[in-house]
């Protein structure tokens, strides 16, 4: 497969679900990549990136940004509150708000540091006791109580469930959504982000179909 070949994916999809084009932002998932994979697709033109540990992508991107103009880094995995300032720091985006001791944390670093990353809240759709993310009936006391630290969510983002048919969790976060007020929508991977963009999908966050099987040996 290989970036073109996703863009072009992503651009059927758009068409087939009658969406604007360019209305799916593709996030590229770099995480334990090796570089020179990393490089090829930044030399393709890819710009908009996603890491799920703090520490890795504060070891490899600093250098890719000053070689490659206009990098867009977005924090996608599970963060630790004691991490957000580098978080806010480093990331242009952070999907995985999921907890208020973290929203305490990072509105406090985005008044110091005066550094706004876009928010999105992480939903937990299935209900998976072992998942992050707030429950759909929360959400909207959740929302209010970031608001009132000076946070501006403009999104959710969830991973639906390993197992069965990811569609309803798309669509009950499109429901969520709309129901809050958030424009964006941060769902769907490698195997599924075809049928999250037909559910309203507005980023998209593909690693292995793009860079191929990552190694974690």
């Amino acid at each position: 497969m290989g970036l073109n070949d996703i863009k072009g994916r992503i651009a059927a999809a758009e068409k087939a679900a009658g969406r604007t084009p360019g209305a799916v932002t593709l996030i590229a998932v770099s995480k334990v990549q090796p570089p020179g994979r990393v490089e090829s697709v930044l030399e393709a033109g890819q710009r908009i990136f996603g890491e799920n540990y703090v520490q890795e992508a504060q070891g490899k991107w600093p250098d890719w940004r000053e070689r490659f103009e206009g990098v867009s880094l977005h924090m996608i995995g599970p963060l630790q509150s004691n991490k957000a300032k580098l978080a806010v720091q480093l990331f242009d985006a952070i999907h995985s708000l999921d907890r208020m001791s973290l929203a305490r944390k990072l509105a406090a670093q985005i008044a110091e540091q005066r550094r706004a990353p876009e928010l999105f809240v992480q939903v937990n759709t299935g209900d998976e006791p072992q998942k992050a993310g707030v429950l759909a009936d929360e959400l909207p006391g959740f929302l209010a109580s970031c608001r009132e630290l000076g946070l501006s969510p403009g999104g959710l983002m969830c991973i639906p469930p390993e197992s069965g048919d990811p569609v309803p969790h798309f669509r009950l976060l499109r429901q969520l959504a709309e129901d809050n007020g958030l424009p964006n929508l941060s769902m769907g991977m490698s195997a599924d982000f075809e049928a999250a963009i037909a559910e309203g999908a507005t980023h998209v966050r593909v690693g292995s179909a793009i860079f191929g099987a990552r190694d974690y040996g």
